[in-house]
């Protein structure tokens, strides 16, 4: 399952009946885990290809695992007290990880038990197997935060923001799992810190923009996405519009009314390769 990206994290009746969990959001490698007794454990990526072989230490516990557990699952890096994915590139590369940084599979969900495929349970009862089948666990396998509380979960991702944590992970209670795709029973929101940002251009029509494009204080050129809703696109067409020079064809972005005069914006850089999500025009 492969949660969807939104702006804002729902409230706890924002996924349907059920309420909603809460997990932390960490930049790995995901992977499903499966342990599978005397043959080699398989860490199966999203593309299929087994990530055993390179991340050694994270096999080995897998490989301690009961067989026929099998784990949907993220595998991090942490250094210098932070989650650290460049060091999961260079460990895959080298087969091996520096002293100083630690290996884990942080586990959210549980796929199967020995002898059982629990896919169809909602994922409430499926959280409730997943900690008591790692309970005594020791590292670096260890169930991911998650709560059921939208404002501890706010709090958990202010708070672990230094340690790499990137956002929240929220997904219906009540929901199954699909191996075919989460549709809007996941989501996930990512925290970005505001910055603000020239605005170049706007893209559609001069009184209902589609998107504004930014021109960043390092030089980057980038367009805001998602599409403006309807109140964000009367905001910046009223604005805009005494600021507007003739309409032009931009190589990056089409058709594009370019501005005669300064104007700032605030937004918030989403994913990787970098998005600009937009907030607000600045005022002053």
């Amino acid at each position: 399952m492969r949660p969807a990206a939104v702006t804002a994290v729902p409230p706890a009746d924002g996924l349907g009946g059920g309420g909603v969990q809460y997990e932390v959001k960490l930049d790995g490698f995901r992977c499903v885990a499966f342990a599978r007794g005397d043959r080699p454990p398989f860490l199966q990526s999203r593309a299929g290809r087994d990530l055993a072989p390179e991340f050694p230490p994270v096999a080995a516990a897998v490989a301690r695992l009961p067989e026929g557990l099998v784990l949907d699952a993220e595998l991090v890096a942490w250094r210098d007290g932070r989650f650290a994915f460049g060091e999961l590139l260079r460990t895959r590369r080298a087969r091996a990880a520096a002293p100083e940084v630690a290996l884990g599979l942080i586990a959210f969900d549980l796929l199967a038990l020995p002898g059982r495929d629990v896919r169809r349970l909602p994922l409430a009862d499926r959280r409730r197997l997943l900690l008591a089948a790692l309970d005594g666990v020791p590292p670096p396998i260890r169930p991911v935060l998650a709560t059921t509380d939208r404002t501890e979960a706010l709090e958990w991702m202010e708070q672990l923001a230094d340690t790499g944590v990137e956002g929240l992970v929220c997904k219906a209670a009540a929901s199954p799992y699909r191996a075919s795709g989460a549709g809007r029973a996941w989501v996930k929101y990512r925290r970005g810190d505001t910055l603000d940002a020239t605005v170049g251009a706007v893209t559609g029509p001069a009184d209902r923009p589609h998107a504004l494009v930014l021109r960043l204080d390092d030089g980057r050129v980038l367009l805001t996405t998602p599409r403006l809703t309807a109140a964000q696109a009367r905001e910046v067409a009223e604005v805009v519009g005494p600021l507007l020079g003739p309409p032009a064809t931009d190589p990056d972005h089409g058709a594009v009314h370019p501005l005669t005069g300064p104007l700032r914006a605030e937004f918030t850089l989403t994913g990787r390769p970098p998005a600009a999500a937009f907030v607000r025009l600045r005022g002053d």
